[in-house]
């Protein structure tokens, strides 16, 4: 646990390139993107925001299919609008999700394909992932953590 600006956060050390305002921004954000959500089978609606390199914040939400496999989640809807937008470098993102309801209860971590989506496009070492249930409550780590031995781009070369 890290003390920022009198919160106990739980980070990996990785605060240091984004203000606690710009996490703050990230985190509302995500909030307000899963308000949009299209949940009408799992009801688990989760918001998105993807920092881009140049500052800009680019939102997405979870889309669900009733044949499932074309459900997509919303960190990679934030990034497919991302991507095909010209953007291709990016900073952070911040996630939230829970059970239908205003009530952020659990952190939702990205899924093994979102972070692999990640990869394709970010430094795992310094690309940050926010998971929250408030502005107040967050834990911050890298795709590194999440994604330790990571198959991306470099691989190929």
């Amino acid at each position: 646990m890290e003390c920022i600006n009198g919160k106990n956060v739980k980070t990996t050390g990785v605060t240091a390139q984004l203000t606690q305002t710009l996490i703050q921004d990230l985190i509302t954000a995500a909030i307000t993107a899963r308000n949009k959500s299209y949940s009408p089978y799992s009801h688990y609606q989760v918001g998105a925001a993807l920092l881009a390199g140049d500052g800009q914040i680019i939102t997405g939400c979870n889309i669900e299919n009733a044949a499932y496999g074309p459900t997509n989640c919303a960190e990679r809807t934030a990034f497919f609008k991302a991507v095909s937008e010209g953007v291709r470098e990016f900073r952070a993102i911040a996630i939230v999700g829970s059970p239908d309801g205003d009530e952020l209860a659990q952190y939702a971590y990205p899924c093994g394909v979102c972070r692999q989506v990640m990869m394709e496009f970010c430094n795992p070492a310094d690309f940050q992932i926010i998971v929250a249930k408030s502005k107040e409550d967050y834990r911050i780590m890298t795709l590194q953590e999440l994604l330790p031995e990571g198959f991306g781009p470099e691989n190929l070369k």
